[in-house]
């Protein structure tokens, strides 16, 4: 039962790596950063509950990583959206400098 847990979260991780790697948007990339993320809370419940010692601290690690997610997907909005006023573009090939 574990291995197909496993086997769930690498293939989500591997779907956001590729997103994170090889797209242009900055929305897509972030969206496939949370997809990573989202395949590392799945092996900390995976493990939490299929592990040697069973125990609640895996899904206490999710819930904070969950909360941080949050936290970096609001600022990385943010940051986003200033981005787009300031040049007019999501392009993630446009930001190759910090002034224009």
């Amino acid at each position: 039962m574990l291995s197909s847990y496993l086997t769930m979260a690498a293939i989500l991780f591997c779907l956001g790596l590729y997103g994170a790697l090889t797209k242009r948007n900055a929305v897509i990339v972030l969206l496939s950063i949370e997809l990573m993320l989202n395949a590392v809370n799945l092996n900390l419940v995976a493990f939490s509950k299929y592990g040697v010692v069973p125990s609640l601290s895996g899904q206490m690690f999710t819930l904070f990583s969950i909360a941080v997610a949050a936290a970096e997907a609001a600022v990385g909005i943010a940051v986003l959206i200033a981005l787009y006023r300031a040049r007019g573009t999501v392009n993630v090939d446009d930001y190759d400098e910090m002034r224009r």
